[in-house]
């Protein structure tokens, strides 16, 4: 089956306004909190994300850039990693649906994208 729409899962680190500009534009955003994942480890968000068909949006840039290289010497396989810097809610959800209009789901499959 394929998946045409990008969901994503916002890492904690990430204002929760950001999915709910998202959801006012009918995208499919979920945060850490409504998961009820406060405080797992970055590597147990990013197989969260992946087991549930979602690209993972974060701040940290370091942790996820390395967990996607492991992911790829391992070939498994992830629903891809949005990088953003630290900008308002408003700036971050501008720039997501920017993407979010351009690339699948399926195009955005192991890719590490820089917003």
């Amino acid at each position: 089956m394929s998946r045409f729409f990008i969901s994503l899962f916002l890492d904690e680190d990430v204002s929760a306004l950001v999915a709910k500009l998202l959801r006012s534009r009918a995208y499919s955003a979920m945060t850490t909190q409504e998961a009820r994942r406060l405080g797992h480890s970055d590597a147990e968000q990013l197989e969260f994300a992946t087991t549930h068909q979602m690209a993972m949006l974060t701040h940290n840039r370091d942790d996820f850039a390395q967990l996607a290289g492991q992911y790829a010497a391992a070939g498994k396989n992830h629903c891809g990693i949005i990088i953003a810097v630290r900008r308002s809610p408003y700036e971050i959800a501008r720039r997501l649906l920017a993407l979010l209009d351009r690339i699948t789901a399926e195009e955005m499959d192991n890719q590490v994208v820089f917003i």
